[in-house]
Parts: structure tokens; C-alpha cells; sequence
């Protein structure tokens, strides 16, 4: 079976092609960057190339990940950026995927604008208005209606949405690698609004779990991909601390409103429509994201040797 997989260079996307290469899969990335793992067709798809196209036209199964991250770039064009690569590459996708195929993207759980709803904490509910805050956000809930409306027709597309997703690898830009190289360096550890602020932290693993599950049992629709339980800031920070073996020295700065007070999943879609459970082990799971990135150190300070 040939399939593909775009953003395959990426944190989840090298995930997922490690695990469906494991399998014997057929396998084709799409990215702006070469991977090592895979053949990549490199392509912008906001303006794929004809190769680009011919892939997922004649793919078996399609898993959509390639998107513009961050919720905290700042840049000033980033609008237009998220834009590109969320709105308009996804109806690339959409567009080239024969409607039969079965199609997994990838969304973001930043769609909720947090676990409080009505004045209270609880998990959110697949069926929760969306209240995106920041343009990240906005841009992933552009590229779902883009789905729902060709699912609408008749197409097999599934919408993932992971919450705060953690392990070997993770971009450099999320709160756990940060703190990691913080720590490691003796740096103070730059901690957002509140120590008691909650997120619901998904192991990578898991999340690929889920990804190929959603292909593989034919679901439509949105579901979750989290673990339905909520960490403190705090306690991930003190996690971190003591994966590394060293003591923290941490900064509590100004939240933006994009930083939401608590994440948190419902995760019985999940459950019931493709059986995965995820892990609830924190330690365990920040403990391998540090081994990993240390690691990842050493390789860099080889080469440069």
C-alpha cells in the first residue's frame, strides 16, 4: 500500500512515518525539508508541485500534518504565513485527494480557547463551540470548516485534534523543550502567567496511535487526541527539574490572551472509536524527551568537533 504523509520532517510527522515504516507500509513524505527516513517530494503545497499532486492522487491512505506552528510567533507577517500554510495548503490537499481516500489532518485542540467553559474547568467536548484565540488558532479552525465542508460531499476526512504534545523531539519552541534547555544551561525557566495554570500533556506515541487508527478504522468526523488529564505548569517545570537532575530557577511573565488557563480532553471519542488509551505518565514521558534531546546535544557537539 502506497500512502503519504505530509510535514513529514516534522515533530509528530517523523513520528508517524517511524511507526507506519515499522509496519512495512509504502511510504512517501511531502515537505519543504528532505527527511532522512523517507522519500520526501520537496514542495511548498500552498504551491505544490506536479509530483506533489500525482502523491496524493494516487495515495491509498493521506495523512495531512504539514502546517505553520506556534501559537507565539510574533513575526509580522505571520497572519499571512499561517494563512498559506493552514488555510490554503489544506485546500491544495483537499482538492487533490480523490474523495474516496481516506484523509487524516491534523488540527490543533487550541480550537477550544481552553478547557473552561460556562465559568467552569472540564474536558472539551468534540461538539464544543470553537472559541479560537490568536491567530494559530483562527487559522486551524479555517482549515476544519475547509474539511467538514468536503465531508459534507461525501469525503472520507477525518479532523485530529492533539492537545499539547510531548517526547523525543519536540520543536524547540514548545514550553517542555524550552524549559529542558533552560535548566540544562542554568538559565532561568520563563514560566507563562501562572504555575497553576493546567495543560493536558499527549505523548507523541500515543498520538500516532491515534493518527493511524483513524485511517485504519475509517472515522469521520473530529476526535481528541489527548490524554484527559490536566498538569500543572509547575508540576511539568518540576518534572523537568528532576529528569535532569538539577534545580530549576523559574520567571512567572505575562500570559497573552492566546495563552489559555487550562487545557483538558474528553477523550471517550477516542476511546470507543478507535480504542486507543493514552498515558498519563508524566515523568516518564518528560524523562524521555530529555534523554532524547540530550542525545541530541551530543550528535551536535560531535559535528562541530
Amino acid at each position: 500500500m502506497t500512502i503519504v504523509v505530509t510535514g513529514s520532517s516534522g515533530f509528530i510527522g517523523s513520528h508517524l512515518c517511524d511507526a507506519l515504516l515499522a509496519g512495512g507500509e509504502g511510504l512517501v513524505g511531502i515537505d519543504r525539508v528532505a527527511s532522512t527516513k523517507v522519500p520526501t517530494i520537496e514542495t511548498d503545497l500552498a504551491v505544490p508541485s506536479g509530483e506533489a499532486l500525482d502523491a496524493l492522487a494516487g495515495a491509498e491512505v493521506v495523512w495531512h500534518l504539514a502546517a505553520r506552528p506556534g501559537i507565539r510567533d510574533r513575526r509580522p507577517d505571520i497572519e499571512a504565513q499561517r494563512h498559506r500554510d493552514n488555510v490554503v495548503a489544506t485546500a491544495r490537499v483537499l482538492n487533490a485527494v480523490p474523495r474516496q481516500t481516506p484523509l487524516v489532518v491534523t488540527s490543533s485542540s487550541s480550537v477550544y480557547g481552553g478547557s473552561r467553559h460556562g465559568g467552569t474547568e472540564r474536558p472539551s467536548l468534540e461538539t464544543d463551540p470553537l472559541r479560537p484565540r490568536g491567530g494559530y488558532a483562527r487559522s486551524k479552525v479555517a482549515m476544519e470548516r475547509l474539511c467538514l465542508r468536503r465531508a459534507e460531499r461525501g469525503s472520507r476526512v477525518a479532523i485530529a485534534r492533539p492537545f499539547t504534545v510531548a517526547g523525543e523531539g519536540q520543536r524547540p519552541d514548545m514550553a517542555i523543550a524550552t524549559w529542558i534547555e533552560s535548566i540544562r544551561a542554568g538559565r532561568t525557566a520563563a514560566l507563562l502567567g501562572s504555575p497553576t495554570r493546567t495543560r493536558d500533556v499527549a505523548d507523541v506515541r500515543d498520538v500516532v496511535r491515534g493518527l493511524i487508527a483513524m485511517a485504519d478504522r475509517g472515522v469521520s468526523g473530529v476526535v481528541n487526541l489527548g490524554s484527559g488529564c490536566a498538569h500543572s505548569l509547575a508540576d511539568i517545570v518540576r518534572a523537568v527539574s528532576e529528569a535532569l537532575n538539577l534545580p530549576a530557577s523559574v520567571e512567572i511573565v505575562p500570559a497573552r490572551t492566546e495563552e489559555v488557563p487550562a487545557t483538558r480532553a474528553d477523550t471517550t471519542r477516542c476511546e470507543e472509536l478507535l480504542g486507543v488509551t493514552f498515558g498519563t505518565d508524566l515523568r516518564t514521558l518528560v524523562m524521555r524527551q530529555v534523554e532524547a534531546s540530550a542525545t541530541a546535544v551530543h550528535s551536535r557537539l560531535q559535528e562541530v568537533g
